[in-house]
């Protein structure tokens, strides 16, 4: 049979390798996370040592290059990553999401080699990374920031606010969006390289949340933060390109994160539906429990096959904008409905703190919000259809 009449493997089916490292994942987030989940979300603070762990395991470099301390892995390994951890607790996942998919990549894709040679080990290693777009007047519209970058001989005065920044408390690295020349609008808007010890730079308060609230928000301030001109990530003026990259990859992995979360609340689900008991009888027996089961498994295959898919794509080099914003719209949405429908199949007790699904319903919400609203993603998806 020539080789492009072969059955081709379902999205879904894994290699060997892919297979290993999703188990060797999920046993962590069991046996490590699990146990924390609850506290580090009343405390709305993820445990130092599970981060440590992230890193010897190789969580938060994977991507990055085996000559730079990382695991130079594919893209695709980091979502399975993120839905693995997501599966026991969303804010570990959104951690190592951001460190891989948005400041690892930006780096990887747009750093000078001396940038790359500097940060990405100390990324590896022990550096957690954030990223810094959002703005109080600036979130779907992201380009009508206002942070100020100024240039004084060999450095930028960066003067401004961020807000909604996630690794805000635990980052070492944020990579900052500033307009550079007004003027331009747009394409004044430059990416910088911050550490978190330069003058000018401090972590204002932290968001308390609904969700994910062990993972830190952040606002950022910036009050004649110099930067060294070496510190440019990418070229001056270049920042909106910087930015629509790394988000475009992004927005794959909240979607990794949203099926993960989805389904650990769905498989719980499942157990307790065979455990509890109504008029004699499991209440899996019942078709008023099986149909909202059978559909929210459904749901979950389709927005996995989704996910799965754009992040192939871009592992191939392909094209894979239209199918990101498809995985991160559809899987949020999915998202949403199982852990509502999860906490119907608990009842009483889905609602209360006794059981682990109200965590999930909690967490699930801010997927249709953060890395692109549900309605930019249908604006990116439109376009792309009718251009």
């Amino acid at each position: 049979m020539p080789p492009d009449q072969k059955k081709r493997s379902p999205l879904s089916e894994l290699s060997e390798e892919e297979n290993l490292f999703k188990e060797s994942v999920a046993n962590f987030a069991l046996q490590e996370i699990r146990p924390h989940v609850m506290r580090m979300d009343e405390q709305e603070e993820i445990d130092s040592e599970i981060i440590k762990k992230c890193f010897q395991l190789g969580l938060m470099g994977i991507e990055i290059p085996t000559s730079l301390g990382g695991s130079e892995s594919t893209f695709f390994m980091s979502i399975v990553a993120i839905e693995e951890l997501s599966r026991v607790d969303a804010s570990v996942g959104v951690m190592v999401d951001v460190q891989n998919s948005l400041v690892n990549n930006a780096i990887l894709g747009w750093g000078s080699e001396e940038q790359k040679k500097h940060y990405l080990p100390l990324l590896a290693s022990e550096w957690v990374g954030a990223y810094a777009l959002s703005e109080a007047s600036s979130g779907s519209d992201a380009f009508s920031l206002r942070t100020r970058a100024e240039r004084h001989k060999d450095k930028f005065l960066l003067n401004g606010h961020k807000l909604w920044i996630t690794n805000g408390s635990e980052a070492s690295l944020f990579i900052i969006f500033a307009n550079a020349a007004p003027e331009k609008g747009y394409k004044g808007i430059t990416a910088f390289l911050v550490e978190r010890d330069f003058q000018g730079f401090s972590v204002g308060k932290k968001e308390k949340k609904l969700g994910i609230r062990a993972s830190s928000t952040c606002e950022l301030i910036l009050e004649d933060c110099e930067i060294p001109l070496s510190n440019v990530l990418g070229e001056i003026g270049k920042g909106y390109k910087v930015a629509m990259e790394s988000l475009n990859e992004g927005r794959i992995g909240i979607g990794a994160q949203m099926i993960g979360l989805a389904r650990g609340a769905f498989e719980y689900a499942v157990e307790y539906s065979q455990e509890r008991q109504a008029f004699g009888q499991p209440i899996a027996s019942f078709q008023g429990i099986q149909f909202p089961l059978a559909k929210m498994a459904t749901e979950l295959e389709a927005a996995q096959l989704l996910v799965y898919n754009a992040a192939r794509l871009k592992d191939a080099g392909r094209d894979f904008v239209k199918q990101a914003a498809m995985a991160k719209y559809f899987s949020s949405w999915v998202a949403e409905r199982v852990t509502s429908q999860v906490i119907d199949i608990f009842g009483g007790y889905g609602y209360s703190k006794e059981y682990p699904v109200e965590k999930y319903f909690r967490d699930a919400k801010v997927g249709k919000i953060y890395e692109g609203t549900s309605n930019i993603q249908l604006i990116t998806i439109a376009k792309l259809l009718l251009k």
